[in-house]
């Protein structure tokens, strides 16, 4: 089985509800490794990721996702009355759960409190922990993760950007976020500038350097 994720956009892929949000004029291809989706509130970031996931229709043109995908969306929730250990164990494979665990001790996630008990942050801790450890080891991976890191602090959010380094050559990771400092790199970068999209890849790119071609 194909252990390499991809995901190929065709030149004239339109996205949107209806109407176009947002067109790609060429071909892009991604591979296994993070990219950063970029583009104003409203242009089309979340409504790319739900087309990705098969939720949303393109308007028009075609796209291909070769890998198993997840698709982590910033308003998941779970059932208020359990607990994240109950979540884990649910939905997670028997052999990544003591993985599970040990990582929400380490990030300080209570896996015994109710889940509609905890903060903003802790939810999204629960989701993530929960998307990580379920990629598959036997095909490629593609997450498509929105808005991951809100809520989070800086500790959590370091544990997961550590994952995601050690597991770039099995994992394609398609992340929408706000960046909250300049210095952030960004090597590889999805934009949404007016209603185009198109890739940008260079080794010591960053979020100064992207966010004025945001328009």
């Amino acid at each position: 089985m194909n252990k390499q994720a991809s995901i190929s956009f065709d030149s004239g892929l339109e996205i949107g509800y209806g109407s176009t949000l947002a067109r790609f004029g060429q071909e892009v291809k991604l591979t296994g490794g993070t990219h950063f989706l970029l583009a104003r509130n409203g242009r089309g970031k979340t409504t790319l990721l739900r087309t990705l996931a098969g939720t949303l229709k393109p308007v028009s043109g075609k796209f291909r996702a070769e890998g198993f995908v997840q698709y982590l969306p910033e308003d998941l929730r779970f059932d208020p009355e359990i607990t994240a250990a109950m979540v884990f164990r649910m939905l997670l494979p028997k052999t990544r759960l003591k993985e599970a665990l040990n990582l929400a001790d380490r990030i300080e996630l209570d896996v015994k409190k109710p889940y509609g008990r905890l903060s903003t942050g802790n939810r999204r801790k629960t989701s993530l922990i929960v998307a990580e450890y379920s990629v598959k080891s036997d095909r490629g991976n593609i997450l498509l993760l929105d808005e991951p890191f809100s809520g989070l602090d800086a500790f959590a959010r370091q544990a997961f950007e550590e994952i995601w380094k050690e597991s770039n050559d099995e994992v394609l990771r398609l992340v929408s976020c706000h960046p909250d400092y300049d210095s952030m790199e960004m090597p590889s970068a999805l934009m949404i500038e007016g209603k185009l999209a198109r890739h940008l890849s260079e080794n010591g790119q960053t979020w100064s350097g992207l966010k004025n071609l945001m328009n």
